[in-house]
């Protein structure tokens, strides 16, 4: 990756993490950052945005270094902050900051205050002046107001991260304030996956005359990603996600989301029934715990994971604009568009006041706000994202889906929708959210059309698969409200037990981290152990063609192998076995205690006899 003048420790450390080509985000928005624009870009979710807004504030601190004597007390200065919404986005925008800064970490620090650290701990690590701080704008502000950072006269830069989400996370009073610290004239980014009246909003209140970049690869997305949907009851979800899991229908690594907590319990616990391991990611869960499983996720130790991304859009209502189709997701325009804004209500824009669109949005979550999954997170090679659970917004399904088919790797997506009739037929298994599921099914289409493109049926003859139903009902049984509820306590108190060990023990021993696994069995409600295998009745005819890691290699290889007990029986155990059995026969034989009589032991003399 080149660009004019950049800086030769910056090329080495793209070099050295494979960007040799920039994407078009990338390729339109560094030169013009680097030129002091202020920009709106908007691009689908994996096209680079991160390095887009990183590469050029980097550059640009370490220019104005290199312009001051060594001795000069203008270099410590916090010359860029990074405001992002979630606590997960946060520390990955630091860890590729920290990647990009390998050649030069001594000349440009960098600080994140969005995770667990006590705040007097966070006000001492501000002491030593980091050039850029990333955190969310709660965290920034609180360290504003208590004058633990001061940018008034140093702050070049101010970048935005998932503008769309930030009012939707309730900092909008929190971001005015935090303007009210900032000097009058700074450079500002904005990156989003989608426009919508909220980052219109935050254009008029930052932006001052800004550079529009509406970007879209030129490969064809359509064909990247396949969107599938079926219509089906409550039961019947958990129907086909055993088949599609346990037949391995779908192959790689599979989100599953779901849209509560205690959903993520019950559809873990139902898996384990069948030996299908998975690991839950939701907001009572340490951050560092959360971290550490997006990351093994990432590196293919899980092949499942059940997501909540019930701090993304819990308070997110369609607006009518998206109703009407006006802002058409992140997926497809027809033409690409790099257009100047030329309007600007106001010439000083700190004064602008933001619109009121009548609505009012939760503030915060009972367990951590600051949680996020679906959006900014960077999972890595996702095959499929199965919404076992409709989302409850059109903008909510844009997201999740965009959570595989990024950087142009092919994916695709499973919806389940639960029409009308079907809803409440089963209490015990039921989403309060399906309620409306048809309704917004009926907006996601209407979008997808808009974007030019269409969400297909799946075809699933479930004649095929009936024969699995009295497992699923059994299964679903023993999965009750008070295991569910014992589960969550005790995955919690898990998760914090290794949170804790991320936390201090692996710091100073990063290969111990492999023995942490978040996929173990967390509550074994009554397994039966001939539900964990598929007997050859009841396969299939849906089952994929034999090849790697296909069920008819497994059926195959089960018929060679014959039965395969947990503990070896090779010919040498047997022997073992076996002439143990032998001595320990032996050692009895030869025990006085076993074989002395009364009668053998006096003769008719009466003189005691050795037994022979």
């Amino acid at each position: 990756m080149e660009f004019k003048n950049l800086d030769p420790r910056l090329s080495r450390a793209l070099s050295k993490l494979n960007f040799h080509k920039p994407t078009l985000i990338q390729e339109k928005a560094i030169p013009l950052a680097l030129a002091g624009k202020d920009i709106l870009a908007r691009a689908r979710t994996g096209s680079g945005k991160t390095a887009a807004y990183c590469l050029p504030i980097v550059q640009k601190i370490l220019a104005a270094k290199d312009a001051l004597p060594e001795s000069s007390l203008e270099r410590a200065a916090t010359r860029s902050i990074i405001l992002v919404p979630t606590r997960e986005l946060a520390v990955q925008v630091t860890k590729f900051l920290d990647e990009l800064l390998i050649y030069c970490s001594k000349d440009v620090k960098t600080a994140n205050l969005a995770g667990n650290i006590p705040m007097q701990l966070q006000k001492s690590i501000l002491l030593e002046t980091p050039d850029i701080v990333i955190a969310t704008p709660s965290r920034i502000l609180a360290h504003l107001e208590s004058q633990s950072l001061i940018v008034r006269n140093s702050l070049d830069s101010l970048i935005i991260d998932e503008a769309d989400l930030i009012f939707s996370y309730g900092y909008e009073e929190d971001l005015q304030k935090i303007l009210t610290f900032l000097p009058k004239i700074f450079q500002s980014l904005l990156m989003s996956a989608t426009l919508t009246k909220d980052v219109e909003n935050l254009k008029q209140l930052l932006l001052r005359n800004p550079i529009i970049l509406t970007l879209h690869e030129e490969t064809e997305e359509t064909n990247l990603l396949t969107q599938y949907a079926v219509r089906c009851s409550e039961i019947d979800k958990f129907l086909l996600i055993y088949v599609i899991l346990k037949l391995r229908l779908i192959k790689g690594k599979c989100i599953i989301f779901v849209n509560d907590i205690d959903r993520c319990y019950r559809l873990k616990l139902f898996l384990e029934q069948f030996s299908i391991k998975s690991c839950v990611l939701n907001s009572e869960l340490p951050l560092n715990s959360r971290y550490h499983i997006v990351q093994e996720f990432n590196k293919g130790v899980y092949d499942y994971i059940i997501a909540t991304d019930e701090g993304d859009f819990k308070s997110e209502q369609d607006t009518e604009d998206e109703l009407n189709g006006e802002e058409l997701g992140e997926f497809h325009n027809a033409d690409n568009a790099v257009s100047e804004s030329k309007d600007m209500t106001h010439s000083n824009k700190k004064s602008v006041s933001l619109e009121k669109n009548g609505k009012k949005k939760l503030r915060a979550r009972k367990k951590d706000r600051e949680y996020g999954v679906s959006r900014g997170v960077d999972f890595i090679n996702v095959a499929a994202v199965i919404n076992f659970d409709f989302p409850t917004s059109a903008k909510s399904y844009i997201h999740r889906v965009g959570r595989t088919a990024r950087a142009n790797q092919r994916g695709m997506s499973l919806s389940f929708v639960v029409p009308k009739e079907f809803v409440g037929q089963n209490k015990n298994v039921m989403c309060l959210t399906t309620k409306r599921d048809e309704e917004i099914y009926a907006r996601v289409e209407k979008k997808q059309s808009l974007a030019n493109s269409t969400i297909k049926p799946y075809s699933f003859d479930m004649n095929q698969v009936e024969g699995f139903r009295y497992r699923i009902e059994d299964a679903l049984r023993a999965v009750t409200r008070v295991s569910i509820k014992e589960a969550r306590v005790k995955d919690v108190k898990s998760e914090i037990l290794n949170s804790e060990k991320l936390k201090a023990h692996f710091e100073d021993n990063p290969n111990d981290l492999t023995i942490l696994r978040h996929d173990i069995t967390i509550h074994p409600a009554r397994v039966q152990q001939h539900m964990k295998h598929i007997p050859s009745y009841l396969m299939p005819k849906i089952a994929p063609p034999s090849g790697v890691n296909s069920v008819q290699d497994d059926k195959e290889g089960s018929s060679k192998l014959g039965h395969i007990p947990f503990h070896k029986n090779l010919p040498n155990n047997r022997r073992r076995t076996q002439n143990h059995h032998n001595s320990t026969h032996k050692k009895r034989k030869n025990d006085p205690l076993k074989t002395f009589s009364i009668g053998d032991a006096f003769s008719t003399n009466g003189k005691r006899q050795r037994r022979k």
